[in-house]
């Protein structure tokens, strides 16, 4: 079973180094730590007494890691889901902030669970998820898979300049698809064809 930490440093992994890309609102990135992150973190690495790119660009992976696990899965209380959810949720919340939690909630929500989708992770939704998860962890874990796809999908949908994470140049699946997949089982996964189908009227 993989710790927490190894948790972490496997979305180090996975967001990559130094970013700044002008069609991701989060502005320049690295590891999956923002600019906007840094600042209200106060992380002013390069000591001028402003934060910038400069600062951006010497975040080292340990200091990502020490980010992630204070304020993406201590402080929203990831611990307190079924263990099963944990890795998957815990990296939707570095994608995604908030939004990782909502969604959850949402799915609750749909299976019948009086939830509200608040974005905070409280008694409510602790126990709609631990009732959720019995008798198969896996299958809720699942069903949080799918709706994360899903989530990349119709941000997708909505946003033309978007469409890049979730779709390569080549037409295969873009990284935000795989990662939602990697939180998946298999049977699960898309298809290429079921996936050109679902992205054909982006043209």
């Amino acid at each position: 079973m993989q710790t927490v930490r190894q948790i972490a440093k496997d979305i180090v992994a996975r967001e990559g180094g130094y970013v700044d890309d002008p069609d991701d609102p989060g502005g320049p990135t690295k590891f999956g730590v923002t600019i906007g992150t840094m600042r209200r973190l106060g992380m002013d690495l390069t000591g001028d007494g402003a934060i910038t790119r400069a600062d951006v660009k010497v975040l080292s992976e340990a200091q990502a890691v020490d980010i992630f696990l204070k304020h993406y899965y201590e402080a929203p209380r990831v611990s307190a889901v079924p263990e099963a959810l944990q890795a998957s949720l815990f990296d939707m919340c570095v994608n995604a902030g908030a939004q990782a939690v909502k969604i959850l909630q949402r799915l609750l929500r749909e299976m019948g669970f009086e939830v509200v989708a608040d974005g905070v992770i409280g008694p409510q939704t602790i126990a709609a998820a631990q009732k959720a998860a019995q008798p198969d962890p896996m299958a809720l874990r699942d069903a949080y898979g799918v709706a994360r796809r899903n989530y990349y999908f119709n941000l997708a949908d909505r946003r033309v300049p978007l469409r890049k994470y979730a779709r390569t140049r080549a037409g295969g699946k873009g990284g935000w698809i795989r990662r939602a997949e990697e939180f998946l089982s298999a049977p699960y996964h898309l298809t290429q064809d079921q996936f050109q189908r679902r992205v054909a009227a982006w043209a």
